[in-house]
């Protein structure tokens, strides 16, 4: 018994209509670039900390050690 196919039916008519997997992909992507913004800034930051705190430190313990 053959089955009459709908208008719907159709794989890349389906396909078309399905936004889904679209708009996981682009919230996917959106997460990403924020992940990459936030370890970009955060890299920064410490290398920022690391020459200021830490050398003004480093400095400090040599003058105190005489060098």
């Amino acid at each position: 018994m053959a089955r009459e196919a709908e208008a719907g039916d159709y794989l890349p008519q389906r396909f078309a209509r399905c936004r889904k997997g679209a708009t996981a992909i682009e919230y996917g992507l959106i997460a990403g670039l924020i992940a990459l913004a936030i370890i970009a800034s955060l890299i920064t930051i410490g290398n920022t900390l690391q020459d200021n705190f830490y050398g003004s430190i480093a400095a400090a313990m040599a003058a105190a050690a005489g060098g």
